[in-house]
């Protein structure tokens, strides 16, 4: 959206009900104002703006509430999630305690940067634009329900054709895990996402070798400011991200349709620098 006193970049997210600013210069009392008519049109349940630090205030006497925050994210200045809800039931969730004692239970591991060996039968790389289709065969196995269309080969397909970044692993020339990096080239930051392994390879670290290996892709092109957004309620997955060195910064309540229902989402950070 272009105004004469506002520019706005924003996400209509109809699958998962809300409303996702990712930047704007300007008059923020009028992009907030731009922002709740366009909520409003589309009846969403979740207004989330990635604020800078100086218009924090003015988004909390609009209303909108801190959930997490990614230090670094704008070009070293740190990103700041104020969000607002519009159904009562979007705000409420049963599972808040128990994704706090699973925070408790990871920040207990000991930090773990070392690889175990993969065996020579499992072969690491990088997806090209010929693996959309087997990579959407990959997430439709894994995730019944997933906040974005990656059951479509067409849609990843794009993603790699506009630089998304697919780290995978194969076994008996067949992709059983992978996780890909998508990159902001303006802030120059990257969110890990897109994480997933056949049920019958889990446990056997593959994970943290996708992730490495997109650290080390991201690292090699001056992208130092990494975060991912992890199911709360996964404790493998958010193990895995503090083990690698990634800090907690807040939880994002029902945040999007993963599985078979909305879940609250862990924001974990990291700079590569």
């Amino acid at each position: 959206m272009n105004t004469s006193r506002c520019y706005i970049e924003y996400v209509c997210d109809h699958f998962n009900k809300r409303l996702r600013i990712d930047d704007y210069r300007g008059n923020v009392l009028l992009v907030i104002e731009e922002m709740l008519k366009e909520r409003e049109k589309h009846q969403y349940e979740k207004l989330i703006f990635k604020s800078k630090f100086e218009h924090v205030s003015s988004f909390i006497s609009n209303g909108f509430q801190l959930e997490a925050l990614i230090p670094d994210y704008f070009n070293g200045s740190t990103a700041y999630f104020m969000t607002q809800y519009f159904e009562t039931a979007r705000h409420q969730t049963e599972k808040w305690i128990e994704e706090d004692q699973i925070i408790q239970s990871v920040k207990r591991l000991p930090l773990s940067l070392d690889l175990i060996a993969l065996s020579s039968s499992y072969v690491k790389g990088f997806a090209t634009v010929d693996d959309a289709n087997e990579l959407a065969s990959l997430y439709q196995t894994v995730f019944e329900i997933y906040p974005a269309p990656l059951h479509h080969p067409n849609y990843v397909k794009g993603l790699l054709e506009e630089g998304a970044v697919f780290a995978i692993i194969r076994h008996n020339n067949r992709i059983i895990s992978a996780a890909s990096a998508e990159v902001n080239e303006t802030y120059h930051n990257a969110e890990l996402t897109d994480c997933a392994t056949l049920p019958e390879y889990r446990k056997h670290g593959l994970m943290k070798h996708l992730l490495v290996a997109l650290e080390e892709n991201l690292a090699s092109r001056q992208i130092f400011c990494v975060y991912t957004i992890a199911r709360s309620l996964s404790f493998g997955m958010n193990a895995a991200f503090y083990q690698l060195g990634y800090e907690y910064y807040g939880r994002l309540t029902n945040n999007c349709f993963i599985f078979d229902k909305l879940e609250d989402m862990n924001v974990w950070t990291k700079n590569l620098a």
